[in-house]
């Protein structure tokens, strides 16, 4: 079993919902997103849900790209 607390990264209404139930949800869940970002994500990448966003080809790139720069230190 691991145990994570995401309370910091996430909006005070979902900080005691289901890993399943934070995925499921608007992107405005995560911590400093609001309603405007949900509506620009939607727009430019179709990106309706925290599933999609953490998915998304663009950003799991760019999230590799960075934990590689932390590796080349």
């Amino acid at each position: 079993m691991v145990n994570v607390n995401l309370s910091k990264g996430l909006d005070k209404a979902y900080e005691d919902k289901s890993v399943k139930e934070i995925l499921d949800a608007p992107p405005s869940a995560l911590a400093g997103l609001t309603e405007k970002h949900d509506a620009v994500l939607k727009e430019s990448f179709g990106i309706s849900t925290i599933r999609q966003l953490g998915s998304n080809k663009y950003f799991a790139l760019a999230g590799v790209l960075v934990a590689l720069e932390n590796k080349e230190g």
